[in-house]
């Protein structure tokens, strides 16, 4: 059924977009062990909102890779997830 195809693709997002969350906050906590005071580039306010808008479009990006999951969680939480959306359906119909 075409509800439980739209459902499925939402599940998968939904996966694919938490993973991309967690590597985003693995990707800052790296950025923070980084020691920029004797760096030219040291750029105050306007370059850590700059340095955390790109960790999250490259943690987006890392996740989102045509035909799979970046890292492999979004594929395990799809996994975990997809007999609830089952038995979810199920009690719908």
């Amino acid at each position: 059924p075409k509800v439980a195809k739209d459902e499925d693709a939402k599940l998968r997002q939904a996966a694919q977009q938490f993973e991309a969350v967690f590597v985003n906050q693995l990707l800052q906590q790296m950025d923070k062990t980084i020691d920029r005071s004797e760096s030219l580039l040291n750029g105050g306010q306007a370059e850590e909102t700059f340095r955390g808008m790109m960790l999250q479009e490259m943690a987006t990006r890392m996740c989102a890779r045509p035909g799979g999951s970046g890292f492999g969680f979004a594929e395990a939480i799809y996994r975990q997830m997809k007999p609830q959306l089952n038995s979810a359906e199920a009690v719908q119909q």
